[in-house]
């Protein structure tokens, strides 16, 4: 099915907004815009190595701008910085006060709006800067400017992103690496980025759109009645039919693993599609630092590098304790920085696939450029259980689905208390291992499913990962270098739901959607524990602003600092938090369209009265 252009030829972007020499990154001139798609794919692969631009230094001026790219055949405008996609590379150093200059120089009638701002993801520093319009300031107007300024006291690899409209998945997002005062506790030779992203020829806004009126739409690899006697033939007759009845109940189907896949996303490697083949130089030998960042709007990647053991040594930004993988899932907005020692053979495929198995992108680490090495295969396509909702105890009985009369949404808990509303879930919630659920949940249109068993899952590496006879990271594996920061017990603990309703494409936090939420209050300098439970069969990366989240095994241990939690479906996760940065602070799931669909709350740490 092709969907209607927005605009064939967009007039509006003058010939100055037509960039030279990126064509790996898919802006184009004026020329490319009108060749036919073979030559256009036949010359893209010559057309550079895929570098991004670096700035460095203290002094930065970014131009919010227009370009037209073309990674399909289809010329579109994006959203870029400095014109570039991904926005140029900003390396600062810690220790150091960075000045950035951020001017929106979008074009009148643009698409993408004519508001702007940037956030600077995992990034700690005053809430002015953090760059939320409504929360942080009022965004910055077209033909304006905002100067952001802040001490950077952190390092490692973090990236960034606007926080206005459509325009992070329109192109507005590119790394950030921090050098360190004291040396890494690893050594290398030599680095790369690798910025994963996904891009759509649809307006976003029109993605939206569909997405509200068929949710299902990318779905296309729903059962078959020969997958019917084909799981009659493995499990039985009995076990076949009790599955089919419970996801007829919710109205769901084990194979949606994501919202919005390669059916009608093309997924990008530092800008340049497989075909490109994004080149990263090595030397046999050498020790090669890979910084990797999911800047996607809705995609979890998996990655490896066959032949090549990884080493992990950061996530989001943190130093870890190493940790030697073939594989790992990389959700939307982590970053992780892998150690490898390529030799033996001139080129390794560097291979990211959608977790939901409906495509991928491919670059190479090679001797010199242009190299390839073979591509794997896709990995076969998983399917959701009831087990991985939390329902493995009771497949085949009681009705999952939430559908009823409307609710009012709990009253917000008083401060130093939970928001944790206690409510009991009759004979089922008080079964040994169910979990209870916010009153705001019961008979909310708004929620179409509940766990009743959650676990941790620090120890699964993830759908479509389990039994793949490849190393694979998980969660549990991760452990901070250091000790916990804080050190002090939590004096309080807030438990909120992930919720969703998958029909109407409608996300939120406890069943309330951002617009009917109260704001989460902490008192400044107080520790708190989060616990977050997923009471849906998607995946979600949870972002909180401004503060750092120190995730906790299953029995309350300190394990590793991050600013990004994933949360699989039916999950139950805790992490600690030092509230010890004044201000408003948007903590959301950087799932894109799970945010703007209402999966986003506003922390207030205030000084205590």
């Amino acid at each position: 099915m092709k969907f209607k252009p927005y605009s064939d030829t967009p007039t509006h972007l003058s010939r100055r907004r037509f960039v030279q020499g990126l064509a790996c990154a898919g802006i184009v001139t004026a020329a490319d815009a009108i060749l036919p798609r073979s030559l256009l794919a036949a010359a893209r692969p010559s057309l550079g190595s895929g570098a991004m631009p670096v700035l460095k230094g203290t002094e930065f001026s970014l131009s919010i701008g227009e370009s037209i790219v073309n990674f399909t055949g289809v010329a579109r405008p994006a959203i870029t910085v400095n014109n570039s996609l991904p926005s140029p590379v900003l390396r600062w150093k810690e220790g150091d006060t960075v000045n950035l200059r951020v001017s929106n120089d979008l074009p009148v009638g643009s698409i993408h709006g004519d508001h702007t701002s940037i956030h600077w993801h995992g990034i700690i520093l005053p809430a002015n800067m953090d760059g939320v319009p409504g929360l942080s300031f009022d965004g910055i107007a077209r033909g304006e400017s905002y100067h952001y300024r802040f001490e950077v006291n952190q390092s490692g690899t973090y990236w960034y992103h606007s926080h206005s409209g459509y325009q992070e998945q329109g192109g507005l997002y590119g790394p950030i690496i921090i050098d360190p005062i004291k040396p890494h506790p690893f050594s290398f030779d030599r680095e790369h980025i690798v910025f994963l992203s996904d891009w759509t020829d649809m307006d976003p806004a029109q993605l939206m759109r569909r997405l509200k009126k068929r949710s299902d739409y990318d779905n296309y690899s729903k059962r078959t009645v020969a997958d019917f006697f084909r799981d009659v033939e493995r499990d039985g007759l009995g076990y076949t039919v009790d599955d089919r009845k419970a996801w007829g109940k919710m109205r769901m189907t084990p194979t949606d693993l994501s919202d919005v896949n390669a059916n009608t996303y093309t997924y990008l490697m530092n800008g340049c599609t497989t075909l490109a083949n994004w080149n990263g130089i090595f030397v046999p030998g050498e020790k090669v630092l890979l910084r990797f960042i999911n800047g996607s709007a809705m995609t979890y990647f998996d990655v490896r590098i066959p032949g090549l053991k990884m080493t992990v040594v950061a996530a989001d930004g943190q130093y870890v304790h190493p940790v030697s993988v073939d594989e790992f899932r990389i959700a939307a907005a982590e970053t992780f920085d892998v150690l490898v020692e390529p030799s033996g053979q001139d080129a390794f495929t560097v291979f990211a696939q959608d977790s939901g198995r409906t495509g991928y992108v491919a670059g190479t680490l090679a001797v010199r450029p242009g190299l390839r090495a073979p591509i794997p295969e896709l990995d076969p396509r998983p399917l959701l259980s009831m087990a991985d909702m939390g329902h493995d105890h009771d497949m085949s009985g009681g009705d999952h689905s939430m559908h009823g009369a409307p609710v009012e949404p709990a009253a917000p808990a008083a401060a130093g208390t939970s928001e944790h509303a206690g409510h009991a879930m009759g004979a089922m919630g008080a079964m040994a291992g169910m979990v209870s659920h916010p009153a705001s949940e019961t008979n909310n249109p708004l929620v179409d499913m509940q766990t009743m068993s959650p676990t941790h899952k620090l120890d699964d590496p993830g759908i479509g990962l389990r039994g793949n006879d490849r190393e694979v990271l998980t969660y549990s594996q991760l452990k901070s270098l250091f000790e916990d920061p804080d050190g002090r017990e939590p004096s309080r603990e807030i438990e909120l739901h992930l919720t969703g309703h998958m029909e109407k494409f409608a996300w939120s936090f406890n069943g309330v959607k951002f617009a009917q939420a109260e704001p989460l209050r902490l008192n400044y300098g107080e520790r708190v524990r989060i616990v977050l439970v997923n009471d849906t069969m998607m995946s979600h990366p949870i972002h909180l602003h401004g503060l750092w989240s120190d995730v906790e095994d299953a029995d309350g241990n300190f394990m590793v600092r991050k600013h990004t939690v994933d949360m699989p479906p039916g999950s139950k996760r805790s992490y600690r938090v030092r509230a010890d940065a004044l201000g408003r602070w948007a903590y959301h799931c950087h799932l894109f369209y799970h945010m703007e669909s209402g999966m986003f709350r506003e922390v207030r740490v205030e000084e205590s009265a």
